[in-house]
């Protein structure tokens, strides 16, 4: 039998450690000064050593001090900028009448104090991040350093921590420009490292087993990276394309068993899955850039290729539509928003029978969504009352609902944003656990038409225009109907 140690050597235990962890973080602050303050360069490779070394020896909580600290003791000085303020506001601008000498002269207070001004708004951060990108491993180190101070920031929204993301951020899609990227077709003769990653990161349609991540590979599918020298043999994102005579509508017809179709008859090339790899460089869309070059590449190699199209995920589309069924059914009936027709309400109760009971249509629908079973799916009955209600709100929910005057769905406002429309509706496209839960087995097909997309781009940021088919359109109509109707 085994005994606990006494309290005391517990305590001592626990002592020790935190001991060990206070000088651990002293040792890697001490270095984070180094690599900022010092110059020579024997010294400074030393200390970025030794503080991209340190600091993956920090425990959580420690990092999140050691971050914050830096945030805030190697901000800019405010008062240089002040100070630098109140003199450039204290010169008076030179008349017209100068000209020539007099005009220099008149000028080069402004100039000199322009950039010093400059210089100061530089916070004293910017050398560690200049350094580190140029340092072995820096990139991916500063890529792995903001993903903690994101995790760091949902937790609580520091205003020097946020300021410190915001410059690393634009130093970051300053650093991976297209310029500095390079495309590369993966295939399974690459070596197995690279495709471990590839298998890992699948964030769409997890690859089950090597045969599933070889058919990936092979004839009639391709699969584009962007890597960066700076970090080889892992791609930053990748995306996958499917070759096809038409647009998929499901992607069991992406994912199948059976041969494709002979490269040569394929007129569509269908993206169904991208997926970036790197947590660290959330929110810079490298994905925007590497479309548009696989657009490039594939046109090139492939002169049959006339569509460019996806088969997308809705992943916010159920959380949106049962929050509405949900605040329907508090509202009072002066407020309350009618998402079913009375034939369909009636319908969908009949149908439902004993698998869902409400006072209303609305309530059983709910119901039946929220099922994490999704028994619904058994019943061809309600599959087909179903039908028309999700189709017609699922198209509500891409063309019209907005966050910021952008798509509400993550997935929509990056294919918008990049020029595609919004093409074609497909009932269950993808019955599985995960595409049944995000958006009731619903995907879209967003359209990439090469002579359009800078047209498309510009309407949607300057005007919040979401371009869409008329297959896709008709839907809006049928929802003024039943406004009208209402």
């Amino acid at each position: 039998m085994q005994f606990p140690p006494p309290e005391s050597n517990n305590v001592s235990s626990s002592q020790n450690a935190s001991s060990i962890t206070r000088r651990n973080y002293d040792q890697v602050r001490e270095s984070m000064h180094s690599a900022i303050s010092m110059n020579k360069t024997e010294i400074l490779d030393a200390a970025l050593n030794d503080f991209s070394e340190g600091y993956f020896v920090l425990p959580i909580e420690s990092r999140r001090k050691l971050l914050v600290t830096l945030a805030r003791e190697y901000d800019l000085s405010r008062e240089q900028v002040r100070e630098l303020m109140k003199q450039y506001l204290g010169l008076e601008l030179p008349s017209a009448v100068d000209s020539g000498h007099e005009e220099e002269g008149s000028f080069s207070a402004f100039y000199r104090i322009e950039r010093n001004l400059r210089h100061s708004l530089k916070p004293m951060y910017e050398v560690l991040f200049e350094r580190l990108n140029t340092h072995p491993g820096g990139l991916r180190f500063l890529s792995i350093m903001r993903a903690d101070i994101l995790s760091f920031l949902e937790e609580e929204n520091i205003a020097a921590l946020r300021a410190l993301d915001s410059y690393l951020k634009e130093k970051l899609i300053t650093w991976l420009s297209p310029a500095n990227l390079q495309l590369h077709l993966i295939t399974w003769d690459d070596p197995a490292s690279l495709l471990e990653k590839i298998v890992a990161y699948e964030a769409v349609h997890p690859i089950s087993n090597l045969l599933d991540l070889k058919r990936r590979l092979g004839v009639g599918r391709r699969c584009f990276g962007y890597l960066h020298p700076a970090i080889p043999g892992e791609p930053l994102i990748f995306i996958e394309v499917a070759l096809m005579k038409n647009v998929a509508q499901t992607i069991q017809e992406v994912l199948w068993d059976d041969p494709p179709i002979p490269e040569c008859e394929a007129t569509c090339a269908l993206f169904y899955s991208i997926s970036s790899t790197q947590p660290g460089l959330s929110g810079i869309n490298l994905g925007k850039f590497l479309i548009k070059r696989v657009i490039d590449v594939v046109r090139k190699d492939m002169p049959s290729i006339s569509t460019f199209a996806t088969l997308s995920p809705i992943p916010g589309y159920m959380s949106w539509l049962l929050s509405k069924l949900a605040s329907a059914e508090r509202s009072d009936s002066t407020f309350k928003e009618h998402l079913l027709k009375p034939e369909e309400e009636s319908a969908l109760i009949d149908a439902a029978g004993e698998l869902a009971t409400g006072k209303n249509g609305m309530e059983v629908m709910c119901k039946l969504l929220a099922s994490p079973k999704y028994e619904w799916t058994n019943s061809a009955q309600l599959m087909s009352v179903l039908n028309t209600p999700l189709m017609r709100l699922c198209a509500r929910y891409l063309l019209q609902e907005k966050k910021r005057g952008k798509a509400l769905d993550s997935v929509a406002n990056f294919h918008l944003q990049n020029g595609a429309m919004v093409g074609r509706l497909n009932w269950m496209a993808d019955r599985s656990d995960k595409g049944l839960k995000q958006s009731a087995g619903i995907m879209v097909n967003y359209i990439y038409r090469v002579e359009n997309i800078e047209e498309n781009v510009q309407s949607y940021f300057s005007k919040g225009q979401t371009q869409a088919s008329p297959d896709v359109r008709i839907y809006l109509e049928v929802i003024y109907c039943l406004l009208e109707f209402l």
